[in-house]
């Protein structure tokens, strides 16, 4: 194979608030974790174990404005990007590296606000009675 790819596909829940830096000329950053789960059955004990991974994801410009709006902790995302490490060296001299996944697109998969819409609507007693709408377009040009 003549080139190389970066990609990586992820789809996790955001495990913090999304951190913002804002730069001189409007660019701006964003850094969040997310959690992705692997469960498996193990064979010896025949238990079932759940694993999390997490991933720092950034985001940048206009992304990143985006994700601050309408994330928060627990909404469940998916992201898709390319790895990159970097080096740095901390206060006492020691080199320190981090990976992270740079996010060239997202999509927002569930918010923890539609959540909880959800889980009210279906958690409030229903009503025997058949729900019904009136039509209140009599000008509606439908054959039916």
């Amino acid at each position: 194979m003549a080139g190389t790819l970066n990609k990586v596909m992820l789809i996790g829940h955001l495990g913090d608030e999304i951190k913002m830096h804002f730069f001189e000329g409007g660019n701006s950053i964003g850094r969040f974790p997310i959690a992705t789960n692997e469960t498996y059955t193990n064979r010896q004990t025949n238990e079932r174990v759940t694993t999390t991974e997490w991933h720092n994801v950034v985001v940048r410009n206009k992304l990143a404005e985006i994700c601050e709006k309408y994330l928060s902790k627990g909404d469940k995302v998916y992201v898709e990007g390319r790895i990159k490490t970097r080096q740095w060296e901390d206060q006492s001299g020691n080199k320190r590296y981090t990976t992270e996944i740079h996010a060239t697109e997202m999509t927002f998969l569930t918010t923890r606000k539609e959540l909880d819409k959800n889980q009210s609507k279906s958690s409030t007693p229903k009503s025997d009675q058949p729900v019904s709408e009136e039509i209140t377009d009599k000008n509606d040009d439908l054959p039916f």
